[in-house]
């Protein structure tokens, strides 16, 4: 009798379950995408075959499989498996883990697998009391993050860790999980006599941006809110469909990975050369909500890095935007950003200003503060003279062209070359004009 009364009350909560975590797969066989580390041949699939995992990291986007992963692992091994989220558990609850974990693997002589979603979310220290169980297997550990681990996870926990890496699921992909949640009497919707249109899977498939859960649950939302037709039948249509997820969510978090990962295609888009994807990610980041100061500044960086003096307008405009975003304010800024930003890609590219203060700073590491000529010396107090502090110097506006060849470095370093101009553009420009006054060492060897 225990039996059926359990039986039914995990039935009913099941059904109580959202409809993403009642299709969750059981096995490896009903998992969809994620080829690269759960295909038959790869790693992590022979390993939980095995039943012979080690410590883990799952990192990717919401909805990828993460927490899926983790239950078709539970499923699959013999092991003890205890999961906490790091959202809700502290220390306490890691104790109670840890202590539970010792009295098997001592008793029984049984494994223990513990499971931490977001595992991003524990401080230092409460990974650090991590560590020195998962170094002497008292633990297996498999920590779930959206978050890219080398910047949120303990090195030492890594270090332990074998990292696998879950990428958006294509739309083919959930779209097969779409019409396995329509198909299933038990788990799914068909129960509810359900109808779902072709266009309306394929809208939910495609909007939902890579992420399973989105899509199940805009499929579920719409089969508890559409009312009977005559024929009994829930229909979801592809305008129904289009209401109950909205619109397609942009995947952005401002302190985390995927914040670095679009700066960064930003940055890379202009230094291409490519005004077309720069916009593009500058449309991506102000959808988000990211602060426009921020952008600003990340443009004027590449104006100078990028760009420099191949056209110094670049880092003029670059400026000016950074100044009227800052008082003109959203949404108007979104226009005086796109303007800096494409014409900073469009501009020709030279990164001689960066190579030039690497080099400088490379020496000085080696050279320390080398004597400074004592003519290029401040003689501008009572006694430098007696110093023969500025004694020597030659101003050079009183000489032709404004210009005399004189010494400016140290004597250690009076043949060194840190600036070198490229052929492009303006600083092209710049180079026939200091050839022409007898400067050397300013040109680039082509290679």
């Amino acid at each position: 009798m225990s039996d059926l009364f359990e039986y039914a009350g995990q039935e009913t909560k099941e059904k109580n379950e959202p409809l993403a975590a009642r299709m969750r797969p059981e096995t490896l066989e009903e998992v969809v995408g994620q080829e690269h580390i759960v295909g038959k041949d790869k790693l992590l699939y022979r390993a939980i075959k095995a039943d012979q995992l080690s410590s883990i990291i799952l990192y990717g986007p919401p909805g990828t499989g993460k927490t899926t992963l983790a239950m078709v692992i539970a499923h699959s091994t013999s092991a003890e498996f205890e999961q906490i989220n790091a959202t809700a558990a502290g220390k306490k609850e890691m104790e109670q883990v840890i202590a539970h974990a010792k009295e098997n693997l001592g008793a029984y002589g049984r494994k223990t697998i513990l499971f931490i979603d977001e595992i991003h979310r524990f401080n230092k220290a409460q990974q650090d009391y991590l560590l020195p169980f998962v170094e002497d297997g008292t633990i297996i550990l498999i920590g779930a993050t959206t978050e890219n681990p080398y910047f949120e996870v303990n090195g030492a926990l890594l270090s332990r860790s074998r990292i696998f890496e879950l990428h958006s699921l294509e739309t083919k992909d959930i779209l097969i999980l779409i019409k396995r949640a329509v198909n299933d009497p038990i788990k799914g919707i068909a129960g509810d006599m359900v109808k779902v249109d072709e266009d309306a899977e394929k809208f939910l498939a495609d909007v939902a941006d890579g992420d399973a859960r989105a899509a199940l649950n805009a499929l579920e939302l719409a089969d508890l809110t559409t009312g009977r037709s005559d024929d009994g039948f829930i229909h979801i249509t592809l305008a129904v469909a289009e209401e109950c997820i909205q619109k397609k969510a942009v995947r952005y978090d401002k302190t985390g990975d995927n914040h670095y990962d679009t700066i960064s295609a930003f940055i890379k888009s202009m230094r291409g050369s490519d005004p077309d994807a720069a916009v593009y990610y500058l449309g991506r980041m102000l959808s988000a909500g990211e602060d426009v100061k921020f952008i600003a500044r990340r443009i004027m960086i590449c104006a100078s890095e990028d760009v420099g003096n191949a056209d110094p307008r670049a880092l003029e405009i670059a400026v000016s935007a950074s100044l009227a975003v800052e008082r003109v304010g959203m949404p108007e800024s979104q226009i005086i950003l796109s303007q800096a930003a494409s014409y900073v890609a469009c501009a020709p590219k030279s990164n001689s200003a960066v190579k030039a203060i690497s080099k400088a700073m490379e020496v000085i590491e080696k050279t320390g503060n080398l004597p400074i000529p004592p003519y290029l010396k401040d003689a501008h107090y009572p006694g430098a003279a007696k110093l023969d502090h500025g004694i020597g110097y030659q101003y050079a506006h009183d000489y032709p062209h404004h210009y005399v060849d004189q010494q400016y470095l140290p004597d250690a370093l009076k043949n060194e070359s840190f600036y070198e101009l490229s052929d492009i553009a303006y600083e092209a420009k710049l180079q026939k004009w200091l050839a022409s006054i007898g400067k050397k060492n300013i040109h680039r060897e082509k290679k």
